[in-house]
């Protein structure tokens, strides 16, 4: 019996043991397999960056033959890498050197590989070739991307949201109509930098946008009028007081002060105690910057009865900038001042507080 539950145990650490060792060599396999493909993908990087420099460097007709590159770049995993370098290095040239780069896009038909791409099936695959075909400014493909901006990966459709803009300008903006999600800061800073003009004709969509349900549409309108400085729009931006979320009323309040109408401030003051507090602290803030004495009573008010601290604090520093820094300094000496109030007094004045 004894001999038998001996034997048994032999049998399962040898068991035990030949899984461990299987283990062990799927690891091996795995990391040689991943190491072959980093060096593989290293050497390649260094060929493809060679040729690239050549490019730049040298005329069409002075281009040193490489053998070694024109065999590759048959298979496409190399094409693959390629177009990837490609399209780091577009970003790091500009003028001449740029358009040879994209010269090289088109020479070797890295359109097609692109373009496989966007009939793949994971969502970063997507994204990957969306955005190598806007690098490339590949234009004719915008109607096919454009079936991507309700893809329901993040990632693929705000690459195809970018593309569109970058690809069409403000037509590309479009889909802004219908749009239910919010589009985020960095989004709306993309999508800014890549519009460079308005249509004749834009006023009417801009409108459409500042009505549209979506608030961050909304604030992304409020920023393009901010951009192209569009004058015209300054009544309806005032109309946004009326119903907009505090967001949307702070954003209008950058974008009124922006366009530079001496009666920005007096309106804004008018509206003041309409608002919530978040909205006020912005009017504060701007009447700091603008330094319109026309809204003097109207601080010392907030200083002494405003509902928060952030807003008795920049009633205070508005206070400042127009230059009622010896009546601060008077109000330290009130004996019914409270504590917090001579606090807030010597932080605008800038003084040291212990």
């Amino acid at each position: 019996m004894l001999i038998a539950s001996v034997h048994f145990l032999f049998i399962i650490f040898i068991v035990m043991l030949s899984l461990v060792m299987i283990l062990v060599l799927i690891v091996l396999i795995y990391n040689f397999i991943e190491y072959k493909e980093s060096a593989r993908t290293t050497a390649w990087s260094g060929i493809i960056d060679k040729k690239i420099s050549e490019v730049i460097v040298y005329a069409d007709d002075e281009l040193p033959v490489n053998p070694q590159f024109n065999i590759l770049v048959l298979r496409k995993p190399f094409k693959n890498i390629f177009l990837q370098r490609l399209v780091e290095s577009e970003k790091k040239f500009s003028g001449a050197a740029k358009n040879k780069i994209k010269d090289l896009f088109k020479e070797y038909n890295l359109r097609d590989v692109a373009i496989n791409k966007l009939d793949q099936k994971k969502p970063y695959l997507i994204a990957q070739g969306i955005l190598e075909l806007t690098v490339m400014d590949q234009e004719e493909a915008a109607p096919k991307i454009s079936l991507f901006l309700s893809h329901p990966s993040q990632q693929v459709y705000l690459e195809a949201q970018y593309a569109m803009v970058r690809l069409k300008g403000f037509e590309g903006l479009n889909f802004l109509d219908t749009f239910a999600s919010k589009i985020s800061e960095w989004q709306q800073l993309r999508l800014l930098l890549s519009i460079s003009f308005l249509p004749e004709d834009a006023d009417i969509t801009i409108e459409r946008w500042l009505g549209s349900s979506n608030d961050s549409v909304v604030i992304f309108t409020l920023k393009l009028i901010k951009k192209f400085q569009l004058l015209s729009f300054y009544s309806k931006i005032t109309e946004l007081f009326d119903a907009s979320s505090s967001e949307i009323k702070v954003k209008a309040i950058q974008t009124l002060m922006s366009l530079e109408n001496p009666e920005t401030v007096a309106y804004l003051s008018a509206i003041y105690n309409d608002q919530p507090d978040d909205v006020r602290v912005e009017i504060l803030r701007v009447i700091k910057v603008s330094k319109d004495h026309c809204c003097t009573d109207l601080l010392k008010q907030e200083f002494f009865e405003g509902n928060t601290s952030g807003i008795k604090v920049n009633a205070a520093q508005a206070l400042y900038s127009l230059g009622y820094n010896e009546y601060l300094s008077s109000l330290t000496h009130r004996e019914d001042l409270s504590e917090e109030s001579i606090q807030i007094i010597k932080y605008a004045l800038q003084e040291k507080v212990c």
